[in-house]
């Protein structure tokens, strides 16, 4: 068996590798917990060093690296640059930071605990299994890897099967800055390998990126071993345009909210949520741009919508607009698969949703998106609840009052006023409900993985 990159462009297979046997994820995970103990014992100046180093070969690499995630998974070459260069940028940010984030708490008057000292320190764990998705093969990867390293964790990769040379490049970079050898090392295994990894003593944690149906087997199989888990799981994001919102401006940045990534990204905006008074104007506007995209190879400079990441997920996305259709839903722009080689969609946009069609619940992780008219900001919050994910939102509003009541009444792990979400190193990024639990990036991401250790000195 092996992982293989199939061009979503050509729909060819272009790179196999096979898997590793069971020996060689043994020494992988031995590799890692030596790395570990190596790393812990580390200044936090003698890793930041060194991660500044494996930022520094990201950069200079960041050609060969874009075309490599453009043939891997299909994303805009620009994009795909993008990628590259945020990550670099996050983990410099966690060589700054992560002393300052993981610094001692030290109680101001221990006499109160009957104590001379008393704090709280922050320790690493140990090794960490990190399960990634292939719609950005490195971002998602570096967000967990840049903090876990500075904390004095090692981490271990289960990357997804169609990215197996984002995987193998992630194998090494940070060997190349000169981290001890399997700080952050790759698995190359079956999504039915996950479990036992997880139930190895040496793994003391794990992360998920991924699917609802992947976080839920996951988290189960870390609780059962009483290991602790962050998942970051699906999304079906709202974006509320109210009736004194600038309309050009929220029609400008819904495009690129929904087809950023061709598409697929748990914080895309995909159900637009648009006020009775405004709702011809932004939508004449939003379905105009979206279809003056240009859809076509990646690689080209000029290219905005590339073709989806897998013939499944093709599938799934046709499956999610025919069911529409055939309820009576209105099909806006797009809803036509082209024809030709690769995984291409076109932008598409849906009016007339009824509860009864799929994509009313289920995310739909392509160029698709969801219009309704809402008659005021209740009804644009019923509708904004009523999936059981919650992992961000925006609002577009000019008035204080009506965007301080969408921050409080929206149930999702962030809300962006009069902007598209973005994942930043600095802020916390997650969500709720089905979208997931725990914190990446900022002070919140470092410290998932470390103990909050308490000491008491007489």
């Amino acid at each position: 068996m092996a992982m293989a990159t199939i061009n979503p462009t050509t729909g060819e297979t272009e790179f196999e590798v096979e898997l590793h046997t069971p020996a060689e994820v043994e020494t992988r995970i031995a590799l890692a917990q030596a790395a570990h103990e190596t790393l812990r014992t580390m200044s936090y100046a003698e890793r930041a060093s060194l991660m500044v180093k494996a930022a520094e070969l990201i950069e200079s690499e960041v050609e060969q690296t874009a075309i490599m995630l453009t043939r891997e998974m299909g994303k805009p070459i620009a994009q795909s640059r993008g990628e590259v260069l945020k990550c670099a940028k996050s983990m410099r940010f966690y060589a700054e930071k992560a002393e300052e984030f993981l610094a001692p708490q030290v109680l101001a008057d221990p006499s109160k605990v009957n104590a001379s000292q008393a704090m709280a320190i922050w320790q690493p764990l140990g090794v960490v299994l990190a399960v990634m998705p292939w719609n950005y093969p490195l971002w998602q990867v570096i967000r967990f890897a840049g903090p876990a390293l500075m904390a004095g964790n090692s981490g271990v990769l289960k990357h997804a099967s169609n990215v197996p040379q984002s995987a193998l490049y992630l194998n090494d970079i940070f060997t190349r800055a000169g981290f001890p050898e399997g700080s952050f090392i790759t698995l190359m295994i079956s999504a039915s390998s996950v479990a036992e990894v997880i139930d190895d003593w040496r793994i003391k944690a794990v992360t998920l990126t991924g699917s609802e149906p992947a976080g839920r087997a996951v988290a189960e199989r870390a609780g059962r071993q009483i290991k602790p888990s962050v998942m970051e799981l699906g999304g079906s994001d709202a974006f509320v345009v109210t009736a004194n919102a600038d309309i050009e401006a929220a029609a400008t940045i819904a495009v690129a909210a929904r087809i950023n990534n061709n598409g697929q990204s748990c914080i895309a905006g995909k159900r637009f949520l648009v006020f009775a008074d405004v709702y011809d104007q932004f939508v004449d506007r939003f379905v105009s741009k979206m279809s003056a995209l240009k859809m076509g190879d990646p690689m080209d400079e000029t290219v905005q919508l590339g073709p989806l990441a897998t013939a499944n997920g093709k599938r799934d996305i046709i499956e999610l607009v025919e069911d529409a259709k055939s309820k009576g839903a209105n099909i806006l722009c797009g809803g036509e698969t082209p024809e030709g080689p690769g995984f291409f969609y076109p932008a598409t946009v849906i009016a007339g949703l009824t509860d009864d069609m799929r994509i009313v619940m289920e995310e739909a992780f392509g160029p698709v998106a969801s219009i309704y008219k809402v008659a005021n900001k209740e009804e644009a919050i019923k509708i904004a609840n009523q999936t059981t994910f919650g992992l961000s939102s925006a609002i577009w509003s000019q008035d204080a009052a009506e965007q301080d009541y969408f921050v409080q009444h929206l149930q999702a792990g962030a809300v962006f006023v009069n902007g598209m979400t973005i994942s930043y190193p600095e802020l916390a990024f997650g969500g709720i409900k089905d979208s997931g639990f725990g914190r990446e990036l900022s002070d919140a991401g470092i410290k998932e993985f470390c103990n909050l250790k308490t000491v008491w000195k007489a």
